[in-house]
């Protein structure tokens, strides 16, 4: 008898992310990369980072060496009040926990709220991980579509005229992996459908600020609050793409009646989010060089996301299709004929060249002729020679 028994029922039908498998290949010698969602790292504040470091350091050194408090450094969540608020969201320093990364965050929220055979919905396609933490949370994932103008509220009405749900899981602002934002009149659809059949939303904001526009689109917890209803949002973000994913600082906007429950799943993971990150972090917002640092991201995704989408018209046009992203850091494609995106990764590797096939991003009906591209890590001309490598592949 294998001692792979004894793993529990709900841990032996896991698989590892496809995205994570992909990375090994990205790593390759002379193989550019589209796969994956990590800041360029060329842009990280590496000057305002180390005047941090030095501050916490010289002037806060045995807090950030010692255990802390689970919900998080007060200085942080201090902080983090002002941050929302320029985001539009009113909260206090209470409501909030420190997390590691937003994605710690979307494991102690699906852990709080789901049942075995829950529903939770998600938009075709949605975020891989957090389609994991919901498989491993035991959740009966449904999903309904979404296009240009992010998820289709109207298929959410109908489907919960037949079912009775827990949540909804959405990336709202500058999707991933779509790249899509949801539009003004279906976040007010979406909160309202939250208070009539009393559900939870979780919104997850890790790309909001990176904007290619002037326009913002209020989050959603900000509807829900200008409605009365902000118990039924919970609100995640993170530094990962701001300022630097290594730091693994992120954190949650709590309604009341979860704020208690979060916090002791929190202790019996980790005790408390890693005290010198959050000592770095909090050094750094005093610098006041966060909004020099984004405006700089915003920039630089900017202009690459246009070079990429330039060429791909150019070069590709008669076979793949995209709506042009408005922020964020990718861009989502399809083929304009049946194709599969996960056999033709073998003939473009081959060329030098990766990307994730769309087909991950599904918790059902897969649509096999999707992909997804980042343009965050790549330079100019890598971004011009990966399009001719996936030229030449076809």
């Amino acid at each position: 008898m294998s001692n792979s028994s004894h793993l529990a029922h709900r841990i032996q039908a896991l698989q590892p992310s496809a995205i994570r498998e992909l990375l090994k290949h990205s790593k390759m010698p002379g193989v550019i990369s589209l796969a994956g969602g990590i800041p360029s790292s060329e842009l990280f504040d590496k000057e305002g980072l180390g005047i941090a470091t030095q501050k916490v350091v010289a002037e806060n050194f045995n807090d950030a060496f010692q255990y802390g408090l689970t919900e998080g450094t007060v200085e942080l969540r201090q902080q983090l009040v002002e941050l929302c608020q320029q985001r539009g969201i009113a909260t206090t320093s209470e409501q909030l926990l420190i997390t590691s990364g937003s994605q710690q965050a979307l494991d102690l929220l699906m852990r709080a709220l789901v049942n075995p055979g829950d529903v939770f919905v998600v938009e075709r396609p949605t975020y891989l991980a957090t389609l994991q933490i919901l498989s491993l949370n035991e959740a009966d994932v449904k999903s309904v579509g979404s296009d240009e103008h992010g998820m289709i509220v109207d298929e959410l009405e109908e489907l919960l005229k037949t079912t009775r749900i827990k949540g909804v899981y959405i990336v709202p602002t500058f999707g991933n992996p779509s790249g899509t934002t949801l539009s003004a009149s279906r976040r007010e659809q979406l909160v309202k459908l939250a208070e009539e059949h009393h559900f939870v939303i979780v919104e997850d904001d890790p790309y909001g600020a990176i904007s290619f526009t002037d326009t913002r689109e209020k989050t959603l917890l900000q509807v829900a609050t200008e409605r009365g209803s902000q118990e039924n949002v919970v609100y995640t973000s993170t530094f990962s793409k701001i300022l630097a994913p290594g730091l693994r600082v992120g954190w949650i906007v709590l309604p009341e009646w979860m704020k208690q429950k979060v916090a002791i799943i929190k202790q019996a993971t980790d005790l408390h989010a890693n005290s010198f990150t959050q000592s770095l972090v909090s050094a750094y917002l005093t610098l006041d060089r966060l909004d020099p640092q984004i405006e700089l991201i915003r920039e630089a995704y900017k202009k690459k996301c246009l070079s990429l989408s330039k060429y791909l018209h150019q070069e590709l046009n008669e076979h793949i299709t995209f709506n042009q992203p408005q922020g964020g850091m990718f861009l989502w494609a399809s083929f304009r004929y049946e194709f599969d995106t996960t056999r033709w990764l073998q003939q473009t590797l081959e060329k030098g060249v990766v990307y994730v096939p769309g087909e991950f991003f599904f918790s059902d009906n897969a649509d096999k002729k999707t992909l997804r591209f980042s343009y965050a890590t790549a330079t100019e001309e890598q971004l011009y020679e990966a399009v001719q490598r996936l030229k030449a592949a076809l």
